[in-house]
């Protein structure tokens, strides 16, 4: 078992507060913190809702009028702020990582140009994760139209509950596409690492769901990564150098996770993830996070091996960016002596 799968998951209240003591200039999250972006953020709840859309299950049957038997789903009101993302077709993808096959759903919005994806452990089951704009009826579509773009027939509904009766929360992530870590292994960051690790978490619990946006470089795109990138082997860090090419540290949002986590019935998640921000900013979109769960670098549990780029990298993001890990002495020790050579 790696180490992410073994840590214990720290109420999400309490790891905020101790989010304050990896990085001194950092204010304190405590009460009323401040997001990246200077908008006031809310503590998050501690318990998740009790409450939740329904479910869909597979079925053989082939008339079209079963699929919109179900009661229809009421529409959310939105804030003002808030983005509406639509999903426009899912698949089934069984996967290498997994023993579990996921469903891929792709979605457009409001916000972007961009085509987002939502890969879920658990759809068209009783875990009460499915997407309310790919299910909804379409006026004058077949079943053969549903069935194309991945509606199910029939729409029927369930709801999952625990051994005590109570809504479960799945657990989640919020990930940013990486081309040079996910597809040609780069290692000077972790994406990849903690991409596998988030499908073989849901995949362990038969539900989940990784909300995989195109935010390449923490929002500046591949051009921009590559130019940070030749900085960074000048002598920058990961931090400074998007701010010398004129951009934020982290150019992020993550509205669109919010988004699409609304339309897949989901108020209440367990929110795998290192980063405060994220879990601030979905909390200020109105979903609870019941729990937020570390993860932890596999590599960091070997002690005797050289450092490697992508640990100066997330000795920069705690130091520099707040982001909630201990770091081995030997890294933080490493990367300090590496700094002062350099300068």
């Amino acid at each position: 078992m790696s180490p992410t799968s073994s840590a214990a998951a720290v109420s999400v209240s309490q790891q905020l507060q101790d989010a304050s003591s990896h990085t001194a200039h950092s204010a304190s999250l405590n009460a009323q913190p401040t997001g990246f972006y200077g908008h006031q953020l809310p503590i998050a709840p501690t318990t998740a809702t009790s409450s939740c859309g329904s479910s869909v299950a597979e079925s053989d049957d082939t008339t079209v009028a079963s699929a919109t038997t179900a009661a229809p789903v009421p529409e959310v009101a939105l804030k003002s702020d808030q983005v509406t993302a639509t999903c426009l077709v899912r698949t089934r993808i069984p996967s290498e990582y997994c023993d579990e096959t996921l469903s891929l759903l792709l979605y457009s919005n409001d916000e972007d140009e961009e085509e987002h994806l939502a890969l879920v452990y658990g759809y068209g089951t009783d875990k009460n994760i499915w997407s309310h704009s790919l299910e909804k009826p379409v006026p004058g579509e077949t079943e053969k139209d549903r069935r194309t773009r991945g509606a199910t027939v029939p729409f029927t509904a369930a709801a999952a509950v625990d051994a005590n009766g109570e809504l479960q929360a799945p657990l989640a992530r919020i990930h940013s596409c990486c081309f040079t870590g996910e597809t040609i292994g780069s290692n000077r960051c972790d994406c990849r690492e903690q991409l596998v690790e988030a499908m073989k978490r849901m995949s362990d619990e038969s539900r989940g769901v990784i909300l995989y946006l195109k935010q390449e470089g923490r929002g500046i795109g591949l051009k921009e990564k590559m130019r940070a990138y030749n900085l960074i082997d000048q002598g920058f860090d990961t931090h400074t150098a998007n701010i010398e090419l004129g951009h934020p540290a982290d150019a992020r949002t993550y509205k669109i996770a919010s988004a699409i986590l609304r339309d897949l019935q989901i108020p209440s998640v367990r929110l795998l993830t290192n980063n405060p921000h994220k879990v601030q900013s979905i909390i200020h979109d109105g979903v609870v996070v019941s729990e937020r769960v570390p993860m932890i670098p596999a590599s960091w549990s070997l002690t005797d091996r050289a450092v490697l780029d992508r640990d100066e990298y997330l000795v920069t993001k705690v130091q520099k960016m707040g982001h909630i890990l201990d770091i081995p002495n030997q890294f933080l020790n490493s990367v300090a002596a590496t700094a002062n050579s350099e300068a």
